[in-house]
């Protein structure tokens, strides 16, 4: 995960541009470079959350009661 850009700060970032983009008191110029931007942050959210889905591991129980450890799949 990239630690200069957290998940939480683009996370932030796209709700910001969401909220600016929704008031609906932008021009048309400023609405395409926030939309740019909201697009930058999610690109940067979805690989984040790609990255840390590949490392879950889910604790499964079995028919005879013991925890196995698999990988998280979809």
């Amino acid at each position: 995960m990239n630690k200069e850009y957290p998940f939480e700060t683009a996370l932030r970032s796209l709700e910001t541009v969401v909220a600016r983009l929704e008031s609906g008191e932008l021009s048309l110029e400023e609405s395409l470079t926030c939309f740019e931007e909201g697009v930058r942050c999610a690109a940067r959210c979805q690989e984040q959350l790609k990255a840390v889905e590949a490392k879950v591991e889910v604790l499964l129980k079995q028919q005879d009661g013991t925890l196995t450890v698999e990988n998280f799949r979809e």
